[in-house]
């Protein structure tokens, strides 16, 4: 099941681990070789494997990263995963995350930089019973929601719409949402509306954060340091990683799956059925207004310069702290 959240553990992390994560001598620092002459990659994900990491998954199980000249380890995630904290210091090189919450963790202090989608669109949502009277965002007032505490979102719809509900913390559960019906519940609805409908309620609706002006990225974060000191290998690694996304879209996605099912026991074929339907359906891969496979992987400049004023907005930056050259590139991109 595919809760996304960062824990509030993992905030209190990120600050104790702020300043040490600044110095250049971290692991991440130099390029490892493997006894074969292959540079190692360590990838941290998010969650658990799930079609979220098809991309990844199909790469690996195709060889392509092999063939790149990499070693690459795909570590799974879950609610603790602290995917941000381990790439900075340089016990990942590589992770997968969301594009706002890791800017706020690099105004934090975290050096980190953002250098390709895994989705154009995130597909965090709010999950709502279909007989739920709530529309529109407006009409959360008053509500309750169960959501990641630390979700930038929330106070973007508080600012925006004048709106205020109460929070419950993930429990990454759905147990609760399913039994009552006045919940609202924050969630990937490429994931959660199998498991809902497995526990015997309808399929949900949704309200989609994009269609409030919060547009942020599903993405992959590297260590800077590592990246600028490695940029063939990170180059080779996404140019294999767009090929892995591409096939596991348009080919035969069971060597992913069955990569994913060595590595998460809970996976079955008809939720990775479900969910890679999802992914392809809502063109999440390439872009809600995409015609072809050809952004898949690319980053806008100028939605990163979007989400930086949305934390300047709400006051969790300061104005001119973050720079987009900073946080993001798209120089290790296949052109």
């Amino acid at each position: 099941m595919r809760l996304h959240s960062l824990s509030r553990l993992a905030f209190a992390v990120t600050l104790g681990l702020a300043a040490c994560a600044k110095k250049d001598d971290s692991p991440a620092a130099s390029s490892d070789v493997s006894a074969t002459g292959k540079t190692k990659i360590v990838v941290q994900l998010d969650w658990f494997p799930e079609p979220e990491h098809g991309g990844l998954y199909q790469a690996q199980a195709r060889g392509w990263f092999d063939e790149a000249g990499l070693d690459v380890t795909l570590i799974p995630g879950g609610p603790n995963a602290l995917v941000n904290q381990r790439v900075a210091t340089g016990q990942a090189q590589l992770g997968q995350g969301e594009s706002v919450t890791t800017l706020l963790d690099v105004h934090k202090g975290l050096p980190l930089i953002q250098v390709a989608a895994v989705f154009q669109n995130d597909p965090s949502v709010f999950l709502l019973h279909p007989e739920s009277p709530v529309r529109d965002f407006k009409d959360l007032n008053g509500r309750k929601i169960i959501a990641r505490p630390s979700w930038v979102f929330l106070d973007f719809l508080r600012r925006k719409y004048d709106v205020d509900f109460t929070v419950i913390p993930q429990n990454f559960s759905l147990s609760n949402f399913i039994a009552d019906k006045e919940l609202i519940q924050q969630g990937y609805y490429i994931a959660e509306p199998y498991f809902i409908q497995q526990g015997g309620a309808p399929a949900p609706r949704y309200l989609y954060a994009w269609d409030a002006g919060y547009d942020s990225y599903g993405v992959l974060v590297a260590n800077p340091t590592w990246a600028k000191n490695n940029p063939a290998a990170l180059r080779a690694f996404l140019a294999a990683y767009i090929r892995g996304w591409r096939d596991y879209l348009e080919g035969d996605p069971a060597p992913a799956h069955e990569a994913m099912k060595a590595a998460n026991d809970k996976n079955t074929d008809d939720f990775m059925a479900f969910s890679r339907k999802m992914i392809v359906d809502e063109k999440l891969v390439i872009g809600r207004n995409a015609s072809d496979s050809s952004l898949i992987g690319h980053l806008d400049p100028a939605r990163y310069a979007a989400q930086i004023k949305i934390l300047e907005d709400l006051k969790l930056a300061p104005p001119g702290a973050l720079k987009v050259s900073d946080v993001m590139s798209t120089e290790y991109l296949p052109e």
